[in-house]
């Protein structure tokens, strides 16, 4: 993987055997089965005859981004149909008639996610946050200069003065907190209706992943740490390609009465192991009830907030929190 990423010609040479998954616009490809979605990948040849059908020049394959390779070395790349491109032609044909073509349709990525495999939701992740990068990085911010994309998509560079641009993620807290029997869970009016998630932010220039996490629950919800536990951390290609680094968070003795931010949040709330472990067995998203509200429904398995709030499950039938070999418990002062 290193060497494709580094030297053109080998990346090039991995593309005649490789497989290619494609977008339009930042969204994936996808086949719909009984049960999820099927994501298709193309060999270079097939590539070749469907750039032809749709009226593109074969030179986009460029344009394309290695996003893996498998355990018998075969490269994956992604490539965007519908990205502004120098190799494209006024008469190429329109997404609905590709996805004619394709029998499939290219999905919003967020909806998509609810219905693939870890293993597609990884790669296709990674290939929306890498064309979403290259599409918004097209010129140097020293020289104003084009950048040009070396062929694995790794890097840019500026032809005039050399700088190299590689691709960046921004450090994101996603905290569940708890004050014991109870853990806090919040909307925003961007959120699918009914579905609640674990407090997240940004990190700020200069802060500590504790100072992140007493932040965001102060500015939130109002509420103090008492206790931070650091759980895993996650690539999420939203809104511009973030890592999740997740934690549960305990609040101080007395401190659970909630004063949301408005200006941030929709709702905030506690609830209880008996009201997470029923949620967490749906599935969303939902339609509206005949009530005229939304079932209280929790993130898909794919996202990391659903693995904060299945620990945070587990860990009511322990009188203390278990250790973990992966898990570091940081204390806030």
């Amino acid at each position: 993987m290193f060497e494709l990423k580094e030297d053109d010609d080998a990346c090039k040479k991995a593309q005649r055997t490789g497989a290619f998954y494609l977008f339009h616009s930042l969204a994936p490809l996808v086949q719909k089965s009984e049960h999820q979605y099927v994501v298709p990948r193309y060999s270079l040849v097939e590539l070749e005859r469907l750039l032809e059908t749709f009226g593109q020049d074969t030179q986009k394959i460029e344009d394309s981004v290695l996003i893996g390779c498998s355990g018998q070395q075969e490269a994956w790349f992604a490539l965007d149909l519908g990205l502004k491109s120098s190799s494209s032609t006024s008469a190429s044909l329109q997404k609905p008639e590709m996805e004619t073509e394709l029998k499939g349709s290219f999905t919003e990525l967020r909806k998509a996610l609810f219905h693939l495999s870890m293993k597609d939701a990884t790669l296709l992740s990674t290939a929306q946050a890498l064309l979403h990068w290259h599409d918004a990085h097209q010129f140097c911010s020293r020289s104003g200069q084009p950048t040009k994309k070396n062929m694995a998509g790794s890097k840019r560079v500026c032809p005039s003065n050399k700088i190299i641009y590689y691709p960046q993620m921004a450090p994101v807290v996603i905290t569940l907190v708890s004050d014991g029997p109870r853990c806090l869970l919040v909307r925003q009016s961007s959120f699918p209706k009914g579905m609640y998630s674990a407090l997240a932010g940004f990190c700020d220039i200069g802060e500590s992943l504790e100072e992140a996490v007493r932040r965001e629950v102060a500015e939130e919800v109002g509420l103090e740490m008492d206790r931070l536990q650091y759980s895993a951390s996650q690539h999420w290609p939203f809104p511009n390609s973030s890592l999740m680094i997740a934690c549960h968070a305990t609040v101080k003795p007395g401190q659970t009465e909630i004063q949301m931010n408005l200006r941030e949040l929709e709702a905030a709330a506690w609830f209880s192991h008996d009201e997470v472990a029923t949620a967490l067995r749906r599935k969303g998203p939902y339609t509206q009830q005949q009530d005229g509200t939304f079932p209280f429904w929790l993130p898909p398995k794919l996202a990391i907030a659903h693995l904060l709030i299945k620990e945070w499950l587990e860990k009511q039938s322990c009188s203390s929190l278990p250790a973990s070999p992966r898990s570091s418990h940081l204390h806030l002062s």
